[in-house]
């Protein structure tokens, strides 16, 4: 018996160990419903993979003259949204399950919306709801974990601050954008 009632005696950890051992990373001490985090994991994926599709859209279709810097920055977050996609594909893979990059159903199980934008101010717009459908995404799957899948949790909570980050960029840029010009077209008088 340990000393310490939050501590397992060195034989019994062994034990554990041994059991299950298949199981990987999963051990009995898992306290999360792993098949609701395994599809969680999924879904966001699905919603980071989106984002990657759109900012790449968004990147080599930037027009005008504000268009180069901002096109960078879309091809920017595009490789983090794929980085978030590639840690969370890791996670579930460590949690035993497999990771779904399936185009036909990515866009079903996105929390984001895949918009493309007509114009620069559109494109940031779009993005900047996506990101802010994120944030949000995360929030509430942070708060589902609580302390019952510790590491699951840290992984979000570190893509959570980087999609602030970009939420923020993007606020502080399409509040900076010039106003468009509305298409404004010659109406025929009525008489």
């Amino acid at each position: 018996m340990s000393k310490h009632p939050h501590f397992s005696d060195v034989k019994t950890l062994r034990k554990r160990a041994r059991h299950n051992v298949e199981n990987g990373a999963v051990t009995s001490s898992y306290d999360a419903d792993r098949p609701t985090v395994l599809k969680l994991l999924n879904d966001a994926i699905a919603t980071e993979m989106v984002c990657v599709l759109r900012y790449r859209r968004h990147h080599f279709m930037a027009k005008g003259i504000h268009s180069k810097g901002i096109a960078d920055e879309f091809l920017l977050h595009s490789n983090a949204e794929l980085g978030h996609a590639d840690l969370l594909c890791e996670r579930i893979v460590q949690l035993g399950g497999e990771p779904d990059l399936s185009p036909l159903t990515l866009i079903h199980r996105s929390h984001a919306e895949y918009i493309e934008g007509d114009s620069l101010a559109e494109m940031i717009r779009e993005d900047l709801i996506a990101e802010r459908v994120a944030i949000d995404s995360y929030r509430e799957f942070i708060a589902y974990l609580q302390d019952k899948d510790p590491t699951t949790r840290r992984i979000l909570e570190a893509i959570l601050a980087v999609e602030e980050g970009h939420a923020d960029e993007w606020a502080d840029l399409l509040g900076r954008m010039p106003a468009e010009p509305r298409n404004l077209t010659a109406q025929p008088a009525v008489g």
